[in-house]
């Protein structure tokens, strides 16, 4: 038995529309067809913020923003007959550049939260999701807030004056 575990990084990419991103595994790969937030291993001369951009790169195509990073939760599972365990670290990403692709085979989709979790997941992912989108009210419908949007509320009221 090989003792011992595996950090690994993923990367939860949320658009302004409330939309989040998932990636369906390829064929050939351990759990293909399911979906998952995407990322990777975190190499040993890496921190996982590192190791995250440079999965999300390499997968996706994109570069995220560090500022845009926040650690949102993570799971782990014990090792196996001749595994090592894991440990998923999971980041919320609101800002990065590029258009996201499944340049490693696959598929990506944008999804609701509700959404997000009827899809087919290998098992961390299942409990990454659920832990992520139970503190997201009405997920389905509303969009996240983020950092720097201005306060809700209603609009100011414009008016024009006959001199102008």
């Amino acid at each position: 038995m090989t003792g011992g575990w595996i950090a690994v990084v993923a990367g939860a990419l949320v658009r302004a529309d409330g939309r989040w991103l998932m990636h369906r595994r390829p064929v050939g790969k351990h759990h293909a067809g399911l979906w998952e937030f995407p990322g990777g291993k975190v190499e040993g001369n890496e921190m996982p913020l590192q190791s995250l951009i440079r999965e999300l790169t390499e997968e996706l195509g994109i570069l995220c923003d560090p500022q845009a990073c926040t650690p949102a939760g993570f799971a782990t599972s014990a090792a196996a007959e001749g595994q090592r365990g894991l440990v998923i670290l999971l980041y919320t990403i609101t800002g990065w550049d590029g258009e996201p692709q499944a340049l490693e085979g696959g598929a990506i989709g944008w999804f609701t939260p509700a959404e997000s979790l009827a899809l087919d997941k290998p098992p961390l992912d299942v409990a990454l999701a659920a832990r992520l989108f139970a503190n997201i009210p009405n997920s389905a419908q509303a969009p996240l807030p983020r950092p720097n949007d201005p306060p809700k509320g209603p609009a100011p009221v414009r008016t024009r004056s006959s001199a102008g």
